[in-house]
């Protein structure tokens, strides 16, 4: 219940920022990706403004989330082999529990729980 309340919160002001912007960067602007003859039609795209706004957005979001991928997989590994460890070592608990009440079954003395 909380998360969707936060999510309103963020999100709905985020929405209506992006709408905002987007009515008003209705106009077209061209852009030139050779720096040495803006005028090529060929490495040169029009569109409205907010369309390059919105790519912007995305392409950062895209390679944000990119690099804490990659700069959190240092604690993924460790994550993993410690994961492996607790399994082994949980294994070996399992191994010295049967054994445990294989002597408690044939009848060799036990200590009383107090």
């Amino acid at each position: 219940m909380v998360k969707k309340i936060i999510a309103l919160v963020v999100l709905v002001p985020l929405a209506i920022v992006l709408i905002v912007l987007s009515v008003a960067n209705r106009q077209a602007v061209t852009l030139a990706l050779n720096p040495f003859r803006p005028d090529d039609a060929v490495l040169s795209v029009t569109a409205p403004f907010f369309v390059f706004l919105f790519l912007a957005v995305i392409v950062g979001l895209l390679l944000g989330s990119a690099v804490t991928w990659l700069a959190q997989g240092k604690y993924r590994k460790k994550a993993r082999a410690e994961s492996r460890a607790a399994v082994r070592w949980q294994a070996e608990a399992d191994r010295h529990k049967t054994r445990a009440e294989e002597i408690a079954g044939r009848g060799l003395p036990q200590i009383p729980a107090k």
